[in-house]
């Protein structure tokens, strides 16, 4: 089941889910929920400049990547990707969804 991509806010993190339900990027956790919405606007922002994606690999081989703000900061994460085709691919999800997408409360987790 399709659905239009979002950001769910969860106990103060977020997670981007693309059209297709899968999570493609994480947030810290914050310590108050307007925390979270100022971080998920940051997230909007920074998705759209290519510079901000950082490539990383971990110590199992996996590959993956952060997104970061103007400053530097921390901002997102994503999954663990076996290829780094497939983590590039992730890179122009953010770069396509998260500039528009909404967002929404996580059920089960309303303010």
């Amino acid at each position: 089941m399709e659905t239009n991509p979002k950001f769910q806010i969860y106990l103060n993190f977020y997670r981007l889910k693309s059209a297709k339900g899968d999570i493609v990027l994480t947030g810290e956790g914050y310590a108050t929920r307007l925390e979270c919405i100022k971080n998920i606007e940051h997230v909007k922002t920074s998705a759209l400049k290519s510079s901000r994606y950082e490539r990383v690999i971990s110590n199992n081989n996996e590959y993956y990547f952060i997104l970061r703000s103007a400053n530097g900061e921390r901002i997102g994460k994503s999954e663990m990707f076996p290829t780094p085709r497939l983590r590039e691919e992730g890179i122009e999800t953010v770069l396509k969804i998260a500039p528009l997408a909404a967002i929404e409360e996580f059920p089960g987790h309303e303010y």
